[in-house]
Formats: structure tokens, sequence, C-alpha cells
């Protein structure tokens, strides 16, 4: 089994951007999830407003974090995020570096979405590996899991929401894919691990339950 694709999400339900490479430090990918879509009601995603799914958000080779291709804070990226979350929305920074839902790292495997059959996008991992032979990550709870270099300790299945009936590239909705993933995987797809031996992951890295 082998990493196949690494995602970081600068901005907490906008768009994410593949990665060929990631330093993770023991609080997760840099910047992954560094902003957040807040108005007056909370955190804004697109549980709430689907559009934000198919906005683009990445990081630049200064570390700055561009929306639609403007740096967050500027007015461009500004009228951007209020097109797609509401006129109250704004961008800020999260307090504690990262605006986790639940752990740094989200870990799915090809085995698991293929038994739903759909793309593998919807459901937001972090590191997406192939060659899995089943759900395989599920039995890993409670063990550590070797990427290359680095260790991640899995500690809970990822119970789906409503973000993953959203097509990542047409944003229409099929409620169908959350439907399925409750009534056949009892709602799971994936598993959040923490950190426990900080390394640069690479796609083609191996990834094996130790």
């Amino acid at each position: 089994m082998r990493v196949a694709e690494l995602w970081r999400y600068p901005v907490k339900g906008l768009r994410g951007e593949r990665l060929d490479q990631a330093d993770v430090a023991a609080d997760g990918i840099p910047g992954d999830r560094g902003l957040s879509v807040v108005d007056d009601r909370g955190i804004v995603t697109g549980r709430r407003k689907q559009r934000m799914v198919g906005l683009p958000a990445a990081i630049n080779e200064a570390g700055k974090t561009l929306i639609d291709g403007h740096e967050w804070d500027s007015s461009e990226a500004a009228a951007r995020i209020r097109d797609v979350s509401g006129d109250g929305a704004r961008i800020e920074q999260a307090s504690t570096g990262h605006e986790f839902d639940d752990a740094p790292i989200l870990l799915l495997s090809d085995g698991s979405v293929n038994q739903l059959g759909y793309d593998h996008r919807r459901f937001r991992p972090n590191i997406y590996f192939e060659g899995a032979d089943g759900p395989i990550e599920q039995e890993w709870i409670g063990r550590n899991v070797r990427v290359g270099d680095l260790v991640l300790a899995a500690y809970k299945p990822d119970i789906r929401c409503v973000i993953t009936t959203i097509d990542p590239d047409t944003i229409e909705v099929d409620l169908d894919v959350l439907k399925r993933t409750n009534d056949e995987l009892d709602g799971q797809m994936g598993v959040y691990c923490t950190i426990v031996e900080p390394a640069v992951v690479r796609l083609g890295d191996p990834v094996e339950v130790v």
C-alpha cells in the first residue's frame, strides 16, 4: 500500500490543494485549515453553504494563503467569500493554528472508497493511499500507522456528514452518498489520526500498520 495523494485545505470548508509532499509537524500539515470562514452564527462550511466546496484555496511559495488566486486578506478574496458564504461572512485565522473537526490527519484508503464507488475527493482526506483490500484502516484504530517516515496513531473513525453529498467539481448535491454511507458503512469513511513521529511524507511512500 502506498500514498496516492496528499491534500491540504488552507481554508476550512473550501476546495483543498494537492501536494507532492508534506512536512507533517506534531500538529498536522502546516497551513491545513489555518483559516476559517465565520459569520454571526459561527464557523461556516459546506454544511450550510455548499458553494464553498468549489472555491479554491492554496498556499503559495511565500507561505501566503490564496483564495481563488487572491491573497486571503485582500478585498478580492473577501468578495469571493461573501459570494459563496453570505454577506456577513468573513475570514479569520484559527486561534489554535488549525481549525480541525477532530484530529490533524484524515487517513483514507481506496479500499474504503471502493465500497461505494464515489469520487474519493468527496471525503476530503489528507492522506489517500491505494492498494488496500477493503476498509483496512478501520482495523488499525488503536494502533500506529507508518507512512514513509511519518508515524500516526489511528484513534477513531470519521463519521461522515452532508459535505460528502457535494460533488467537488459540479457542486451538485447527491443525498444518496450520505445515505449509502450511513446505511452500508455505519456512516464511517476513513480514520482520524494524531501524529506520533513527525516527518516528511511523499507520494509513493509505503503505508503499513506497526
